[in-house]
């Protein structure tokens, strides 16, 4: 991957992120103000329930490929930090396969959201109850395709730094 290309898709990244953490917020705000109404007025803010239940699913997949990139995902690092550190090559090895499951992981991922993100664009579907509150589905799920997407690249940009690395210390 050249390094414009580089630098623009770590900007997504980083973007995507960013958006994430600003979503965060927004929800630390409506939760606050749903318990204060609660408390102070006996009035709850219709539809937070919902609000909360698919932010959560969208924060995700929007900081997901960050977590990624970072090196932040959970697995277990304590047993392959020192495998890597006694047998650096067969560690760059565990590497690119870890970076081409997880990939491949997120491809079967995304293979099953596009159609659920068709549907729920081509049927109307909605969180909530009408009459009190409702929000479509379908920005959620194009968040989850987007994050599918993004994350798998970013495997895939893991994985071939690591088949870089894996070629530079195989020459030394």
């Amino acid at each position: 991957m050249d390094a414009s290309l580089h630098r623009g898709f770590e900007r997504l990244v980083v973007g995507l992120n960013g958006i994430g953490t600003a979503w965060i917020f927004a929800l630390m705000i409506i939760v606050n103000v749903d318990v204060l109404a609660r408390f102070a007025f006996n009035s709850p803010i219709q539809g937070v329930t919902e609000i909360v239940e698919l932010s959560i699913v969208g924060i995700v997949f929007l900081q997901i490929s960050d977590a990624v990139r970072r090196g932040r995902l959970t697995r277990s690092d304590g047993l392959y930090r020192r495998f890597a550190a006694r047998h650096p090559l067969a560690g760059e090895i565990a590497a690119i396969v870890f970076d081409l499951l997880g990939a491949l992981f997120f491809v079967a991922l995304l293979l099953g959201a596009v159609p659920r993100l068709i549907e729920a664009w081509e049927r109307g579907y909605f969180a909530g109850n009408a009459g009190l509150f409702i929000v479509p589905v379908w920005p959620i799920r194009l968040i989850l395709v987007i994050g599918c997407a993004v994350v798998t690249v970013q495997f895939l940009v893991l994985a071939a730094q690591h088949v870089s690395r894996f070629r530079s210390a195989g020459k030394s």
